[in-house]
């Protein structure tokens, strides 16, 4: 009862305050039991609006902005999508809460095994983790939804280009202390609008170019 209780708070208190007001993504941040997915010795946070680590230096992202990620896409059920950053799962198995089918990518083998067993536990079966760096990844389709899950410093175009015409992909770019999260959508086979949203901070996705540092 406890559980179900912190998990209303922060779905009220934390996700809906930060304007994610679709019923359908609220729904599933009810549905999918985040506690499930965070290491044991932080899951007296798994509520708490944190970006709670994760080995490597990763973290989960907040409960929050998991939400604005899942509105911002508006799956409706039968995209194929794709994750880049699995972390410990969470934000993938709300994706296939959503979608007809998720391909995750995680660099970092334990990570990719951790996010296999959670959600293996919890019987979802439309996710397919697989460990591999996405800039070193070949890609043979498209994708009605992309979610990069790390930041990029330098905005890289591959992504975009991985989308189907219709498709959608979120994205964070910039450097810290402000980055810029970004909605881009392919309205035809050469030609992309991309929407600001907001602006937070996030941990850079792994082997991501930066911007070269001129010296003098």
């Amino acid at each position: 009862m406890l559980t179900e209780q912190a998990r209303e708070q922060m779905i009220e208190q934390q996700v809906r305050a930060w304007e994610v007001l679709d019923e359908r993504v609220l729904d599933v941040l009810r549905r999918i039991p985040r506690e499930r997915f965070v290491p044991e010795s932080h899951r007296f946070l798994a509520f708490a609006d944190l970006d709670i680590p994760l080995p490597h230096g990763q973290h989960m992202l907040r409960p929050s902005l998991a939400g604005r990620i899942l509105q911002a896409l508006h799956l409706g059920g039968t995209e194929r999508t794709l994750e880049i950053g699995a972390g410990s799962g969470f934000l993938s198995a709300c994706l296939g809460a959503c979608s007809a089918q998720v391909r995750a990518l995680e660099i970092f083998p334990d990570l990719a095994d951790l996010a296999r067993a959670n959600l293996g536990s919890l019987g979802v079966r439309n996710v397919d983790v697989v460990t591999a760096d996405v800039f070193q990844a070949e890609f043979t389709e498209r994708y009605d939804a992309i979610a990069v899950t790390g930041s990029l410093p330098v905005y890289d175009e591959r992504f975009q280009r991985l989308l189907a015409v219709g498709g959608r992909l979120f994205v964070i770019t910039g450097e810290a202390p402000v980055m810029e999260a970004r909605l881009v959508r392919r309205v035809s086979e050469d030609a992309w609008i991309s929407e600001s949203l907001f602006e937070t901070v996030v941990d850079p996705l792994i082997n991501a170019p930066r911007r070269e540092e001129f010296t003098f």
